[in-house]
């Protein structure tokens, strides 16, 4: 392992990605000999888009092949998350997959066309986005306490935009409604990109958001965010202060973008393609650009993945049953 990769690998705090070579050392030898679709869940615009569209060019390069980004939206993410499951176990389709589409789906749709740990094969991280409140500039509300009065002034009033129902949006924005006594109309759209535009239009009120998707629109005065839901401030907007600080514990909420391949694929694909995630994800460009999004480069070995995975199943579904999270 070269020195560059170490201090990488130290920088992010994550697990070394194994070597590829294992398991079958033929299929990765001769791995890839065509183009790889690189599947969007979601309509352009949103968080997952841009990370897609970030890593997909130095994927390309390690790999030595053209990595193709395709949007395949629809049904909250799950079309194209379904694409990937019950594609060719062979690592020609790969699907950026979500909080809302991996582990906060399973709980909310009981005829999810796929289960995530079982259809699915887990390839590695590549990183971890907050989830800020952003409105409108005209809206009435400079901070949390503010929105909570009027949608309390008003209770069904709000209209409340997201990706999807059971997007992470979704979620962060119902964990927001319970936490606070209020209640918003919630507003699907079929992708981030849209919800965004009707915000900065005003045809709605707020969005629980990805930082990703929303930040440039904050820095450039089209959208104020009222508060991020994390721990700590966020270095990208210092000055937009916690949830927690505001008074609504317990609705922090992030999302995490990762790398899948279909249920079966060759471990030695599997490897190879978390190694080069963890180059890229690695590289200092790729950190800057998300860095500067307000996303958390993280990379990991599979298993630390799919492990990781296996426990953001079972902790949204605890939050859904808790909150009584029904989808229509």
């Amino acid at each position: 392992m070269s020195n560059g990769r170490s201090r990488a690998l130290r920088v992010l705090g994550v697990v070394a990605v194994v070597a590829a070579g294992a398991g079958n050392p033929a299929a990765a030898q001769k791995y890839p000999e065509k183009p790889i679709r690189l599947i969007v869940p979601f309509a352009p615009g949103g968080n997952i888009d841009i990370t897609a569209r970030t890593i997909s060019p130095g994927l390309g390069d390690v790999l030595g092949t053209s990595v193709v980004v395709e949007n395949r939206g629809g049904a909250s993410g799950t079309i194209g998350v379904d694409l990937v499951a019950k594609s060719p176990p062979d690592g020609y389709a790969l699907v950026v997959g979500s909080t809302g589409t991996i582990t906060g789906a399973p709980s909310l749709f009981p005829k999810l066309p796929y289960n995530p740990t079982r259809d699915l094969t887990a390839i590695s991280l590549i990183n971890e986005v907050p989830i800020i409140i952003v409105v409108h500039p005209a809206l009435r509300a400079r901070n949390v306490r503010e929105l909570v009065a009027l949608a309390k002034g008003a209770p069904g009033r709000m209209t409340m935009g997201s990706p999807g129902p059971g997007s992470t949006n979704h979620l962060a924005g119902e964990l927001f409604q319970l936490a606070n006594g209020v209640k918003f109309t919630h507003i699907p759209y079929k992708g981030n990109g849209p919800a965004l535009i009707d915000l900065m239009g005003g045809q709605i009120d707020v969005i629980f958001d990805q930082m990703t998707a929303s930040i440039g629109y904050v820095r450039g005065g089209k959208l104020r965010a009222l508060g991020v839901a994390q721990a700590a401030r966020s270095n990208q907007i210092p000055d937009v202060p916690t949830l927690a600080e505001q008074g609504c514990k317990g609705c922090e909420a992030s999302t995490f973008a990762g790398l899948f391949a279909a249920a079966g694929t060759p471990k030695s694909i599997v490897d190879r393609l978390a190694e080069a995630t963890a180059k890229v994800v690695g590289s200092k460009p790729v950190q800057d650009r998300f860095i500067s999004l307000g996303a958390e480069p993280k990379f990991n070995s599979p298993e630390a993945f799919a492990q990781l995975v296996r426990a953001d199943v079972e902790r949204w579904a605890r939050v859904v049953k808790e909150a009584n999270i029904k989808l229509d």
